[in-house]
């Protein structure tokens, strides 16, 4: 039904996608789970195609529901508010993997360095940070099966790079927002194009660290609690910066077909809280992980 005034409530049909996307998300982290112990990559992608296509057609039938006019205040506001707990979701979840971070480093070293668990277990490791020589190498030596890294990743490089690509990508996306709300069409496109590419350079510029890393500097996931700590932050980030770019991209091909204006935007409104929530934690993850961690 056509909702006409704001006292109407727009009811969508019955739909099987949420159980698809369910079913995806399953098959994702059972497959993520099998890959992690050795085995094939094969269920994971299975999983990622299914959620993909899921919600390939269920944002498509929210987006022809939104043009058709169906849509209105109340239910506007209902995707603001999941939009925000969506963005508070992943706050938490960096929360935790940053305070994996600050339990290792402040907590867990020490514990390991001083008093009765240095004398029992792990005699003759000193804590420090980054963690060159694991508590496995203070007792094995080179016969340890849990060995740091030859070196870290330099900060004031490709990690500064990617730091002023970030905060770069935040001002063009601004700079769109605000042609768009003076609807300008032809600056919006630009510089929304702009951060897209902004965000494709920051993704390679990461794939070449990676490569340094673990090419030439011996740090990899299985490289002592350092490196775990640092693949999971920066590789979880990554994740995200692929998924905002992605965002992006499918909001500057709506533009291209003429959708939004300045009243009525929401879907690049969302994608852009987004990119700038994914920005604010990279600022973190520059300071904590490569900076302090160096």
């Amino acid at each position: 039904m056509m909702a006409t005034e704001s006292s109407t409530y727009y009811v969508p049909e019955q739909s099987k996608l949420p159980v698809v996307t369910g079913i995806g998300l399953g098959v994702m982290a059972w497959g993520a789970a099998t890959w992690a112990k050795g085995g094939s990559s094969m269920v994971f992608l299975v999983g990622v195609l299914i959620l993909g296509t899921a919600l390939f057609s269920w944002f498509s039938t929210v987006i022809r529901e939104n043009r058709a006019g169906l849509t209105n205040d109340q239910l506007k506001r209902s995707y603001v508010w999941a939009m925000t707990w969506f963005i508070f979701s992943e706050a938490m979840f960096f929360a935790v993997l940053f305070g994996s971070l600050f339990y290792v480093r402040v907590l867990a070293l020490p514990w390991l360095s001083e008093g009765p668990t240095q004398e029992l277990l792990w005699n003759g490791f000193e804590a420090s940070w980054p963690l060159f020589v694991t508590p496995d190498m203070a007792v094995a030596g080179e016969a340890a099966r849990v060995k740091g890294p030859d070196a870290i990743i330099d900060p004031w490089h490709l990690p500064l790079i990617n730091t002023l690509i970030l905060m770069a990508s935040s001002v063009t996306l601004h700079v769109a927002h605000t042609a768009l709300k003076k609807n300008s069409r032809k600056p919006f496109l630009i510089w929304l194009g702009i951060t897209v590419v902004l965000g494709i350079t920051f993704l390679f510029f990461q794939v070449e660290e990676y490569i340094e890393a673990y090419r030439e500097l011996g740090l990899t996931l299985g490289s002592g609690i350092y490196g775990t700590t640092f693949f999971m932050l920066t590789g979880f980030h990554g994740a995200h910066v692929t998924l905002g770019t992605f965002m992006l991209l499918v909001q500057w091909l709506r533009g291209l077909k003429g959708h939004f204006s300045h009243d009525d935007a929401f879907g690049f409104e969302a994608s852009s809280w987004y990119w700038h929530f994914v920005d604010v934690v990279w600022v973190g993850l520059f300071i904590f992980v490569y900076v302090l961690g160096s």
